[in-house]
């Protein structure tokens, strides 16, 4: 059903991000009363991708599972591995060792960018949060929210093990380094997005000056810390290069963080308390995953490099992996001027990836896209700038999957 040219979903999924953005207290009631609406509708008029009615529906659940899951398992995992993070007193420390003026704050950001390389850009995300939090005295600006986001994805953009959309291009045939492309945009945005993203910070809560003379690290909780990082990192890499094809059937990397879990929680109490406040938001930041998933985005305009330029504008609102996944599917695009775009594109509203989608539940105030568009205005200059960078030092070089141009 088409109303003004629109698909009927494209409009209950806006009346839904429209509700969120309007009723802060209700995002819970509104995300799943967005998804009830449009399950419906597709069950009983418009059909899935994957067939039609409550089969195709089922279909359709099938196949995002493992993102889902995979979501599910490390929002709650790293509200864990956070509150062992801080209770470390080790973000206490480390002011001893970044410049204490806005300087500190882009050199996390840089932190972040290069985390994301090499472990999953959800991960990073959620740590440059938790960093954030202690450095900052819990008051962290909107518009440097965004720019974590900016930063995990950014990384993420150039690495086959960094995001899902770059290890689908290299499960369908696209080299390593033709993903690597996207560092070159990605390296420019960052300094273009990080800078003013720091100074914002540094003007609404400087980064702690000195830290406490006398303060001692719990080494156990930073055991915690690092033991579920080498579990995420080492089970993202491994299945990656050894089997990646088998990535988008099983929630890898969720599961290694809660094993991590389970295998330290003797060294110190876990925190499980912070787990039903965090599920509840999970399953609003779900719900809003599954809406976007099922939205009629079935072609895309023929390949060129201004194409790709629409298509991160275009992530930035829908999920960025069925949008891959016809780029894929048509051809005749250069994968790393898409594995940018669709990467990250998603960073210019917090709903458009889930690293942002992550980092929302952490900081609930970033669920306004009005503030978040308001504050965070340079991550989508440095989406511009980066891909203009890409244009003029790299070219847009058509490439079929494989590695041959």
């Amino acid at each position: 059903m088409m109303i003004i040219g629109i698909p009927l979903e494209f409009l209950l999924f806006a009346a839904t991000l429209l509700g969120v953005a309007l009723f802060h207290g209700h995002t819970l009631y509104i995300g799943l009363a967005g998804l009830a609406a449009v399950s419906l509708y597709k069950i009983l008029v418009a059909g899935f991708a994957l067939g039609p009615g409550f089969e195709g529906f089922a279909a359709h659940l099938g196949h995002e599972l493992v993102t889902l899951s995979n979501l599910l398992c490390l929002l709650l995992g790293f509200a864990l591995l956070s509150r062992h993070f801080e209770k470390s007193h080790l973000p206490v420390i480390l002011p001893r060792y970044l410049p204490d003026d806005w300087k500190g704050g882009f050199l996390l950001l840089v932190m972040v960018f290069v985390l994301s390389a090499f472990l999953d850009n959800i991960a990073a995300a959620l740590i440059g949060g938790a960093m954030a939090h202690q450095l900052f005295r819990a008051r962290v600006h909107i518009g440097y929210l965004a720019a974590l986001v900016a930063a995990s994805n950014g990384g993420g953009a150039g690495s086959v093990v960094g995001d899902t959309t770059t290890t689908m291009l290299w499960i369908a045939g696209a080299s390593p380094l033709q993903v690597m492309e996207a560092f070159v945009g990605s390296s420019v945005a960052l300094v273009v997005f990080g800078i003013p993203a720091a100074l914002a910070q540094q003007r609404y809560s400087p980064i702690l000056k000195h830290s406490h003379a006398h303060t001692r690290v719990d080494w156990g909780r930073v055991g915690i810390v690092a033991t579920i990082l080498v579990f995420a990192v080492a089970t993202n890499l491994f299945v990656n290069f050894r089997y990646p094809a088998e990535a988008s059937h099983f929630p890898f990397i969720g599961v290694a963080v809660w094993v991590a879990i389970l295998l330290t929680s003797n060294l110190r109490r876990h925190d499980w308390e912070v787990l039903p406040e965090s599920f509840k938001g999970s399953v609003f930041l779900l719900s809003l995953v599954l809406c976007a998933s099922m939205m009629p985005v079935e072609q895309l305009p023929l390949a060129s490099w201004t194409t790709t330029l629409g298509l991160g504008f275009v992530s930035a609102v829908f999920d960025n992996i069925p949008l891959t996944a016809l780029a894929i599917k048509q051809g005749g695009y250069d994968w790393g001027f898409l594995a940018y775009a669709v990467g990250f594109g998603g960073s210019m509203v917090w709903f458009g990836s889930s690293a942002g989608v992550a980092l929302a539940n952490m900081y609930p105030e970033a669920k306004s896209v009005g503030l978040w568009l308001r504050h965070g205005w340079f991550v989508a200059v440095g989406y511009l700038a980066g891909f203009l960078a890409l244009v003029l030092l790299v070219g847009w070089h058509p490439e079929v999957l494989g590695g041959a141009r």
